[in-house]
């Protein structure tokens, strides 16, 4: 710097001002030291490192100015100084910038780890998003990215953070050469859901794995590692993006009020919790059959509220957090339920305790009953008792036209509330929420695909021609909350499920995006075999999610509403008393015509395989159609 200042070879003039000269770079050691420096990995040093190096070495000069004061030594330009800091930052910076380049290009191991042991793997995506992931992969002892590609034509061929960017149509070469055994998909979040499964699809035809990310830009913050790498599932491959909540339908009910979960701790209920917490409400209470059901959703709460809690404190923010109450027993105790909805002042109920797996409640009609139908009409009735002001329960698909003693039990759930809602002195707004499968539920077919490929097959599908409707679960509850806000009193919402999906279609891709291969005649070497075991019990070919056709638009795009037709409340009510006591007879048969002669387009196992039903006097009823009320 003092060369420069002067323009010609400099000498220290005395033996002071040499010392003085040298104090520079120990107190530039020192400052580097503590501002952690030198434990940068050289190789790894991100943009961040230039900052850090520049405030290092200002605060450095600054000492040494200060010293040179208190010195009173003169002969020293204050321009040198500013020569001195730029020349520090650029030969610092620039030299690691260097050494850093030549480790990767000679392929210096980084100690204890070797690249043998580490899976070549291409990215999918040169965006920031990509770079943050093969900048995170580099650093991880299990994977060794080799390429990038992406479908940005103008960055065919280009490199991007050392990596070459490659067209997709090269992918299928770029295996062969590299042994690339895994995929990692890295697009951006403003990616839409059908140009991922557009990438998804075309990576499906080649053999090797694919993963992604729950949310890719968490990587470059630091809340994501290679850990939370995933193999791809079927909530990547729904081409339906999801559309954004309306904040006024999630608040409406829940804001500031009391609200109540029963099956707080199963599927949808668990995440209907997760999401109503966020809305801030005055109380919630967890109403749960199962004990460790029941504790692990409490705990999940706590941890939340602890989140939230955390939040206000940061931001100085005084708010009251919710009440938590916790209550372990049946809907069917209507005395629990009675002294739970008065103690709570509960204002909301989401009613989503119920049975749901189709073969095991064929097996046990009665409890399927007890528990969706009887468990709904007690509850249902004591919270019109007690003047709650919003019940909204969550029906299924399975409900239309049932083949199933349990979608017969939820379609008759339904037309309770629906004859309780017609009725003038009520007061309660009740109103149910119909959807199709739900994702990676407990019980979910995907979920068993995916155990069964893991287990290395065969993956048992029903019927090669069975479709589904499917949504995710965050989805189907934050619809649930948004349509149970827009009720007026005994309308069904139906969700929009989308396209439906081929389960035979969604086993293969499952098990190709999971880089291997299905073994059929085509291919009698491949790696997992489907195995067809025929529709089970109770079970249809395709659901159904509207009994009629009568059907209007809500304020929401996805959220469609329907008046249907119901029994009377007269006639439903001697039905079920009627099934009441089949149930406490034990009377499989009559159950089930009961079942039948009330529920529209019901079909049973017993009345499909021909059985007479000689005991039952049916004249004493008109046509369960004909009595329906519009």
């Amino acid at each position: 710097a003092f060369c420069l200042r002067y323009g010609e070879f400099f000498v220290p003039p005395s033996l002071s001002f040499g010392l003085l000269m040298a104090a520079a770079p120990a107190i530039g050691i020192v400052t580097f030291f503590q501002f952690g420096i030198y434990r940068m990995v050289t190789r790894f040093m991100g943009g961040g490192a230039i900052n850090r190096i520049a405030i290092a070495t200002a605060l450095s000069i600054v000492i040494w100015a200060m010293v040179v004061f208190l010195t009173g030594m003169i002969g020293v330009p204050r321009v040198s100084l500013f020569i001195y800091a730029a020349l520090s930052i650029v030969m610092i910076w620039g030299s690691r910038q260097i050494g850093g380049a030549m480790l990767k290009a000679v392929g210096v191991p980084i100690p204890g780890r070797s690249d043998l042991n580490r899976l070549p793997v291409v990215v999918y995506g040169a965006g920031p998003a990509g770079i943050a992931l093969a900048s995170v992969l580099e650093r991880s002892d299990r994977y060794h990215p080799v390429a990038f590609v992406d479908r940005t034509r103008t960055l065919w061929g280009q490199y991007v953070g050392g990596y070459k960017v490659y067209r997709p149509e090269r992918l299928p070469g770029l295996i062969e050469r590299q042994g690339i055994k895994e995929i990692m998909v890295a697009l951006s979040n403003d990616t839409t859901r059908q140009e991922r499964l557009s990438v998804l699809l075309e990576l499906e035809r080649l053999s090797v794995a694919v993963r992604t990310l729950p949310a890719i830009e968490d990587i470059a913050s630091g809340r994501v590692t290679v850990s939370d790498l995933r193999a791809v599932d079927a909530t990547d491959l729904l081409g339906r993006d999801p559309v954004p909540a309306n904040a006024d339908l999630l608040t409406r009910n829940t804001t500031g009020k009391c609200v109540m979960v029963t099956g707080a701790g199963g599927s949808i209920g668990s995440e209907l919790v997760r999401q109503i917490i966020r809305q801030e409400p005055r109380r919630l209470v967890l109403f749960e059959l199962g004990e460790n059901a029941l504790y692990e959703i409490e705990a999940e709460v706590r941890s939340i509220l602890g989140s939230l809690q955390n939040g206000l404190v940061a931001t100085s923010i005084k708010a009251k957090l919710p009440e938590i109450v916790s209550v372990l027993g049946s809907v069917l105790n209507t005395q629990l339920v009675r002294e739970t909805i008065e103690s709570c002042n509960v204002q909301t109920i989401y009613h989503a305790a119920a049975y749901k797996h189709v073969p095991i409640v064929e097996r046990n009609v009665i409890s399927g009953l007890q528990n969706n139908t009887f468990g709904t009409i007690a509850i249902a009735e004591v919270a019109a008792s007690l003047g709650v002001e919003r019940f909204v329960l969550i029906s299924t698909d399975k409900a239309v036209r049932p083949s199933s003693a349990m979608g017969a039990s939820k379609r008759l759930a339904e037309m309770s509330l629906q004859a309780l809602a017609s009725q003038p002195a009520t007061q309660t707004v009740f109103t149910m929420v119909r959807f199709g499968n739900v994702l990676d539920s407990s019980g979910s077919v995907v979920r068993l695909f995916r155990q069964q490929i893991s287990a290395g097959g065969p993956v048992t599908v029903t019927h090669p021609d069975m479709i589904r409707y499917f949504m995710s679960i965050p989805e189907a509850a934050s619809l649930v909350i948004q349509a149970g806000a827009m009720a007026k009193g005994g309308e069904v919402f139906v969700l929009d499920m989308g396209e439906p999906v081929k389960i035979d279609n969604l086993a293969r891709s499952m098990i190709r995006l999971m880089g291997l291969e299905v073994r059929d005649a085509d291919h009698p070497n491949g790696d997992i075999a489907i195995e067809y075991i025929g529709l089970r019990e109770g079970e249809k070919m395709k659901e159904e999610l509207l009994i009629g056709l009568d059907t209007m638009g809500t304020e929401h795009p996805r959220i469609q509403t329907s008046r249907e037709p119901y029994l009377p409340s007269q006639i439903l009510e001697r039905e079920i008393e009627a099934l009441r006591g089949a149930i406490a007879s034990n009377d499989q048969l009559l159950i089930h015509e009961i079942l039948r002669r009330t529920v529209e387009g019901y079909r049973s196992t017993e009345i499909k395989a021909g059985e007479a039903i000689d005991a039952l006097d049916t004249n004493q009823w008109p046509e369960s159609q004909s009595r329906m009320i519009h």
